[in-house]
């Protein structure tokens, strides 16, 4: 069973996404982020919607999904992320956190996303520390997702599930905390203009949902 520590709400570190070690990282992440997770229903604090609240596209069916934020607590810190195959019915070749549909069985969010993560990219759960969650995130697709954090100890030795991921790599944790980096691009779906969150990194292009979450993990740890 996935269990998460509390931290006695002694406060967060102030500090800046510069500032961060793993330990550090550690105690202001306990400090801050949901313990438990978040109750699935009509309220989220973040979506595809927040830079789109006209649009009026998402889909009644919703799906609960949890994702892994694995954070890799050497110097500096880095998350995982990986890209999917282009062959997907979904999102294909898109850059994604490991994660996936949260079945009846899984103990938790967190549960699930350790799975997963496990069954995408081999991540023993063994190298992983759960440290909480972020509020709900809602897709234009029709997903509920949870994002669940962790520190990931180093020396893991991962692998691609070939029928799901194509690539797997890490970027910079001062990169995506900071929010020089946190541009908005458009695209045009469905005969409408829709915004979004975008990450450029190199050659990757992280955006969507992905940048979505990402912008909330850096508001909940340094905008609170």
């Amino acid at each position: 069973m996935v269990t998460i520590r509390k931290m006695s709400s002694l406060s967060a570190p102030n500090v800046t996404s510069t500032d961060l070690n793993a330990e550090v990282f550690e105690k202001l992440a306990r400090a801050r982020l949901l313990a438990e997770p978040p109750v699935i229903n009509g309220t989220h604090a973040s979506g595809d919607d927040d830079l789109n609240p006209d649009a009026g596209i998402f889909s009644s069916d919703v799906r609960h999904a949890a994702v892994l934020i694995p954070i890799v607590a050497h110097a500096p810190l880095s998350i995982i992320l990986t890209e999917r195959t282009g062959h997907l019915s979904s999102h294909a070749g898109q850059i994604a956190f490991p994660g996936g549909k949260v079945e009846t069985d899984d103990a938790s969010p967190m549960a699930a996303a350790v799975r997963e993560a496990r069954e995408e990219i081999a991540l023993d759960g063994s190298f992983i520390e759960p440290l909480g969650y972020l509020p709900t995130y809602r897709t234009g697709t029709g997903f509920i997702i949870t994002p669940s954090v962790a520190l990931v100890r180093p020396g893991f030795h991962l692998v691609p599930d070939p029928a799901e991921v194509a690539d797997i790599f890490e970027v910079p944790f001062q990169f995506l905390m900071n929010e020089a980096n946190h541009k908005i691009d458009s695209r045009t779906w469905r005969g409408n203009e829709r915004r979004f969150y975008a990450m450029p990194y190199g050659e990757r292009y992280i955006w969507g949902a992905t940048a979505g979450i990402i912008r909330a993990l850096y508001r909940r740890l340094f905008s609170a």
